[in-house]
């Protein structure tokens, strides 16, 4: 796999040579999935149309921003152009400080913009020559998505069987990944919310990877 990312910081390009090879953990069936996306971004791209990939979750504080977090590193990192990431919920709640923390303990480098805030915008940098991703809850309807031609991936179960139409999706598709909250305020918080930040930087390499074949 060609890497491009020398700008990354050191923390979090030595903890992606450590994920990489968690790719081929991804059972097949998963891999399908992603290969929807594939489809998709080939799909933009031949066009010359750009790609937005909107990541869905009820609250979108949680697994839907791992999602947009992730997506646009591995972009990066693979040199891919064009790429859009975005995340939304079915409600607006607030991206929660442990999802931060899992993101900052792999490398990421984390700004609040709105400390104090029921619902702080965070500036989350992965790289020096890349602007950072901006992570606050939000529906996935909110004027800072994408109204048309996006990608709608639901990442968890609850969203998918409630949202049965996402307006503006050309591309839908259930990317669904357990709730780390499920551990929330017990022994195993941490890591059970490094585990899910894991798995979907793993997915998420696997996805761009596939646009360099």
């Amino acid at each position: 796999m060609t890497n491009t990312g020398i700008s990354f910081f050191p923390e979090l390009q030595q903890y992606v040579q450590h994920t990489i090879p968690l790719e081929a953990d991804i059972p097949a069936s998963r891999r399908e999935i992603l290969h929807k996306i594939v489809a998709y971004i080939r799909r933009q791209q031949a066009e010359g149309q750009p790609v937005n990939l909107v990541f869905i979750c009820t609250h979108n504080s949680r697994r839907s921003h791992f999602g947009q977090v992730w997506a646009a590193a591995a972009a990066h990192w693979y040199g891919i152009n064009d790429i859009h990431t975005y995340s939304g919920g079915t409600e607006a709640t607030a991206c929660n400080p442990r999802t931060v923390a899992a993101l900052q303990r792999a490398g990421f480098r984390v700004e609040n913009r709105a400390p104090g805030s029921d619902n702080p915008h965070y500036l989350i940098s992965y790289a020096t020559d890349a602007e950072p991703a901006v992570c606050f809850s939000k529906v996935f309807d909110d004027a800072a998505n994408p109204a048309n031609q996006f990608a709608a991936i639901m990442t968890c179960s609850e969203a998918e069987q409630n949202c049965p139409f996402i307006p503006g999706a050309v591309l839908r598709v259930p990317l669904t990944y357990n709730d780390p909250k499920e551990a929330d305020d017990t022994p195993v918080e941490q890591s059970r919310y490094d585990e899910r930040c894991r798995q979907i930087a793993a997915e998420m390499w696997y996805l761009f990877a596939q646009l360099q074949s």
